[in-house]
């Protein structure tokens, strides 16, 4: 199992803004929505753009090169190019830090 790591403060981020951070060696984003907290990888699945750099509509992620979108909330993918989920990672508050893990090979 991964550890958690902090990532920021956690009143640093303001609602729709976002930060990316290596996570065990993966570039993860993590978004502020609504007050709440959620990480994703930084890729789309359809070209490896760094998804981070997108434009977010609600919950919804934007790729900067072809369009495609995904849902921040669960990496799901709402329309093409892209066909396949982006990776989603837990997120945790603790001691005013938000905290992330990969825990893919859990």
């Amino acid at each position: 199992m991964s550890d958690w790591i902090d990532a920021v403060d956690e009143n640093a981020l303001a609602n729709g803004e976002n930060i990316v951070m290596d996570v065990d060696g993966t570039d993860v984003a993590i978004f502020k929505i609504d007050g709440q907290f959620y990480a994703i990888e930084d890729v789309c699945t359809h070209d490896g753009a760094e998804i981070a750099s997108g434009r977010l509509e609600g919950d919804e992620i934007i790729c900067p090169r072809h369009g495609a979108r995904f849902c921040v909330k669960t990496g799901e993918v709402k329309s093409p190019p892209a066909y396949e989920n982006i990776d989603c990672f837990p997120v945790r508050i603790e001691n005013g830090k938000v905290q992330v893990r990969d825990s893919r090979w859990d």
